[in-house]
């Protein structure tokens, strides 16, 4: 195995230079800014973003963000948000905001987010891929002329299909009016909806405003039942029921409390007890079957 060795000083680099990109991003056209002009740069570009930042989520009908958009997530136009029109410095008062693209001869109006099915583009209904069709409003198809405009019924895990949902813009006090998270102001480019880890999740997964919410105190509360997750009932142990029953010798309630594994069992361990709890209920089964043995006065 390889071992990586850096010389004194390198890691501080590697952090600066981390710090530059997410700060910078695509702004200095692939070549760096000297000292001075990233500090002009810095002066000018982070109180407007601080202030005017913008939040970008694809969301349901039924008002969750099912997609939160960060820097590296892909435009219909396959271009990424970072390389789109983020920065104002005043936020446009018309709706819905436009976030154009910034690649040379793109064609993409605004930043519009489409989903994947795994790795791979979903599918119009005219059976051609996304990336087949032109980044153009109205998003035309580039193999056939039939096709009117992207149109998919690609189901997101909401369980709305694709064209049911829509890219949307909002400014922070807009977000907040909804009672949806915005996190902290921070100084780096095309954060778009990331207010934390749990941004990068899909809204059905997503226990906060922005997703399906957090589960009710009830639900948390609940005791584990047999119907719950192993995992669950794993650390929940036998109940004080399956310990009275274990008392009086109930033998099939004795290999119910055995399969749960203790939370300091290893492996080992816990295959071992499991194996004796078994002998020991065989010898129980035989000795019911021979009946009681003969006492010496018979």
């Amino acid at each position: 195995m390889e071992r990586l060795t850096l010389q004194p000083g390198a890691a501080a680099a590697i952090d600066e230079y981390l710090e530059y990109k997410r700060i910078v991003g695509e702004d200095d056209g692939g070549k760096l800014f000297t000292p001075e002009e990233y500090e002009q740069y810095k002066k000018k570009v982070l109180p407007m973003r601080l202030q005017n930042r913008l939040y970008v989520s694809w969301r349901s009908p039924t008002g969750m963000d099912c997609k939160l958009v960060g820097p590296e997530t892909l435009c219909f136009c396959t271009h990424r948000y970072k390389q789109h029109k983020t920065d104002f410095d005043v936020i446009p008062k018309e709706r819905p905001i436009s976030l154009p693209c910034k690649v040379s001869r793109c064609l993409c109006a605004s930043y519009s987010f489409v989903p994947l099915n795994g790795t791979q583009s979903i599918r119009c209904r005219c059976k051609h891929f996304a990336d087949q069709h032109s980044p153009a409003p109205g998003f035309p198809c580039n193999m056939c002329s039939k096709c009117a405009g992207f149109h998919s019924c690609f189901t997101c895990g909401c369980g709305q299909p694709t064209y049911a949902h829509e890219t949307v813009v909002e400014t922070k006090e807009e977000r907040l009016a909804q009672g949806k998270p915005v996190g902290h102001d921070v100084p780096y480019a095309a954060m778009g909806g990331i207010t934390g880890f749990s941004s990068l999740a899909e809204g059905y997964m997503r226990l906060d405003d922005s997703g399906i919410g957090a589960p009710s105190t009830q639900f948390l509360e609940a005791p584990v039942t047999n119907t719950d997750h192993p995992f669950l009932r794993a650390l929940q142990g036998p109940s004080s029921s399956a310990q009275a029953q274990l008392t009086d010798g109930g033998t099939s309630t004795a290999m119910q409390a055995t399969s749960l594994r203790r939370p300091e069992e290893d492996d080992m361990a816990y295959f071992e007890r499991q194996y004796q709890a078994r002998l020991k209920q065989q010898k129980v089964v035989t000795q019911k079957g021979k009946g009681p043995l003969p006492s010496k006065n018979s």
